[in-house]
């Protein structure tokens, strides 16, 4: 076939049939439409990528805004000196037992008591155990109170009294 040359006016020149230029365009014109039929799927699936991307970023930012508000809260109320609210700190062991010895400094003996089943007579057992804890509440011999897990204090103390749940009568 010749080569095929088009002028300003879009005919064809030198050596063209005039077939060849019928053909021509009806060829390329199905298969620009199906170009723009596959490039219309593509940016169809591309808004919606973006979509889920935004989505993110903009749940990742609210979180960051949430996290900083939070710590901002928290740096204000230590500088103003009113607790805002309470730290959580995750959920520490609590026991609630009897104040059996309270003659070291700070320093208080619980005895917790509990009931367990035994595993072939069936019957229930009572065990004992005795916890040191930090004492800052000032509770006597016989106090009911409530103990909570913290860090070492000392070699043997590793509670704290929260509260004190009943006084014992004197």
């Amino acid at each position: 076939m010749a080569k095929k040359k088009t002028d300003e006016t879009g005919e064809i020149v030198e050596g063209a049939e005039t077939q060849a230029a019928e053909t021509e365009p009806t060829e390329t014109k199905p298969k620009r439409s199906a170009k723009k039929a596959k490039d219309a799927e593509p940016a169809a699936e591309e808004t919606s990528l973006v979509d889920s991307v935004i989505e993110t970023v903009t749940s990742a930012v609210d979180s960051v805004v949430d996290t900083v508000r939070e710590g901002a809260a928290n740096v204000a109320s230590l500088v103003t000196g009113t607790p805002e609210k309470k730290v959580s700190r995750g959920k520490r062991a609590e026991k609630i037992g009897v104040i059996t010895s309270d003659k070291m400094t700070n320093t208080v003996v619980v005895r917790v008591d509990r009931l367990i089943k035994h595993p072939v007579y069936r019957k229930y057992v009572r065990k004992r155990k005795k916890f040191m804890a930090h004492d800052e509440l000032g509770s006597k011999i016989g106090d009911k109170v409530r103990i909570v897990e913290t860090r070492p204090m000392s070699a043997r103390k590793r509670w704290r009294v929260v509260e004190i749940l009943h006084k014992a009568e004197l």
